[in-house]
């Protein structure tokens, strides 16, 4: 059966690149790949035919994949392609022209700017959810997750493809979030030129025109980029569990 793999080629550095997306780029004949968003220094051992699909519809991607029956076919995606990666409405088509599909899961933006951060969104005391989430634009959200409602959980939050419309983000999420809520931008996390802004969310506006900020940034907010939180109970010398006897 003809088949496509679909891989995620993480946030920009290429070390951050999983060893099984490196094997199946490595091995591929036809790599098809957004470059508007990858860093092409992930396809720079390939020797395969390779195509920019920045400037294709969805069926021009699929008549070059068609085209390509017999071959490695590879579908690269920017971060992990189960976010924000529109691989259902193509796997769909795909699978309805007799291709199977694999996916290669990838690291996110999201965490990789975390790691930047040295942050961690689930400390104890403080939040123990994550909310990934965008703003409206010309993809619509369902009412139900627009973005001050979301906010009202005040749980940690990254919001993804959204800095373009920076004062709107701002006045929904202080709906709910106080002033003074930590907020962090990170600009091409993992990449050469990333830059990281901090502050709190009653400038963060201010900060991210000031710096010219218009996309390819993460917008971070809530408590866990603050200094304070509790101290985890797995290291607990108190706390037992099925590796360890404390006093509890």
């Amino acid at each position: 059966m003809d088949k496509v793999t679909f891989v995620g080629a993480g946030p920009g550095d290429p070390e951050l690149l999983t060893i099984k997306g490196k094997k199946a780029i490595d091995g591929a004949d036809l790599i098809i790949y957004t470059g508007s968003l990858v860093n092409p220094e992930v396809l720079r051992d390939s020797q395969a035919e390779i195509v920019d699909s920045a400037g294709l519809t969805l069926e021009e991607v699929i008549e070059k994949i068609k085209g390509a029956r017999g071959k490695k076919i590879v579908r690269v995606h920017t971060g992990d392609p189960s976010m924000y990666g529109a691989i259902r409405e193509q796997i769909d088509l795909l699978e309805d022209l007799g291709f199977e599909c694999e996916v290669i899961p990838g690291v996110s933006s999201v965490f990789a700017g975390a790691a930047s951060l040295k942050s961690e969104f689930t400390l104890p005391g403080i939040s123990q959810t994550l909310i990934l989430t965008r703003i409206e634009g010309r993809t619509p959200v369902p009412e139900k997750e627009s973005l001050e409602k979301l906010a009202q959980a005040r749980a940690s939050m990254a919001i993804f493809l959204s800095v373009g419309r920076i004062k709107e983000v701002q006045q929904k999420l202080l709906e709910a979030y106080p002033p003074g809520t930590p907020v962090a931008v990170v600009y091409k996390a993992s990449w050469p030129e990333e830059e990281i802004y901090r502050g709190t969310l009653k400038d963060l506006a201010k900060t991210v025109e000031d710096n010219n900020i218009t996309r390819t940034a993460l917008i971070y907010v809530g408590d866990f980029l603050g200094s304070s939180y509790e101290r985890s109970k797995l290291y607990d010398a108190a706390f037992s569990h099925g590796y360890r006897s404390g006093s509890k």
